[in-house]
């Protein structure tokens, strides 16, 4: 018998996740697909019952429905708990258990770009649902100190005031930041500015980087964001956001199936799909 897997927000018609899952279901012989639901806010608790009662496998959850999911499953992993959002839900042994991998899968991406991320000072620009979960997925690494910089200072507090995990950090305004880039070893771009048609925009001027920061943007559409391509400039080593996107999907993958999820193929299918040949 086919399982089901699936991903519910709203809107959800952009959504490249049953592409890359099925792409991998198929790579693995794995008899199962996976498909988009369009869920509205106030109808989510009617889906998560027809869900439940077709015995869906699996499901990533993306927004709105990311912290409303929450009370609807039946348990709930300590980190997603922390975060206080999830995105991936497993059907284990008749309950359906609810993780974050949105965090976790950034850090994959960078080990791969610095196995010693952790002995770093880090900045994180903006204060939304991907900061928080970036944030505290550093702090759980033993990240010696992270730095938030946002238009709204307390958003930025309420995130270090939240994490259950010891960390150094401060709370800066974003022009406090720009003045003191030169102290950060990795810079983190979370928020959506430069994000496809905004393409001109930049959250901050990074005149003060310095050589060989590692600067990573989590938005992928365009590959190569204006703040990017500034921070290219200072001789930083860049990176997009496709990377976040493939790792979190893997661990979405391996907690429903155990196998290991085809990265590199995913990453060609998901630049192909996009319209480019570079990342």
């Amino acid at each position: 018998m086919e399982n089901l897997y699936g991903v519910i927000g709203d809107p959800i018609h952009h959504s490249m996740s049953p592409l890359i899952h099925n792409f991998s279901f198929q790579k693995h012989g794995i008899n199962a697909h996976y498909t988009a639901f369009h869920v509205k806010a106030e109808k989510l608790e009617d889906a998560f019952k027809g869900f439940r009662a077709i015995q869906l496998a699996g499901l990533n959850v993306t927004i709105p429905h990311k912290q409303s999911i929450i009370p609807l499953l039946d348990e709930v992993d300590p980190l997603a708990r922390d975060i206080g959002a999830v995105n991936t839900v497993v059907l284990e042994d008749g309950k359906y258990i609810g993780y974050n991998t949105d965090g976790p899968g950034f850090i994959r991406q960078l080990k791969n770009i610095d196995r010693h991320f952790s002995r770093k000072k880090v900045l994180i620009i903006g204060s939304g649902g991907a900061a928080r979960a970036i944030y505290f997925s550093l702090a759980k690494e033993k990240v010696q100190t992270i730095d938030i910089a946002n238009r709204t200072i307390q958003k930025a507090r309420t995130i270090i005031n939240d994490c259950p995990y010891q960390t150094e950090s401060q709370a800066l305004a974003l022009i406090d930041a720009e003045k003191c880039l030169d102290q950060y070893d990795i810079l983190i771009q979370t928020t959506s500015i430069g994000m496809f048609p905004n393409i001109h925009e930049t959250p901050i001027q990074i005149k003060r980087l310095k050589e060989n920061t590692i600067v990573i943007d989590i938005i992928y559409n365009p590959f190569e964001t204006k703040f990017l391509q500034e921070a290219k400039k200072h001789q930083a080593i860049i990176a997009n956001g496709i990377d976040m996107f493939i790792h979190q999907a893997a661990l979405s993958f391996e907690l429903w199936t155990n196998q290991a999820f085809p990265v590199e193929d995913t990453k060609k299918l998901v630049i192909k799909q996009l319209g480019g040949d570079k990342c």
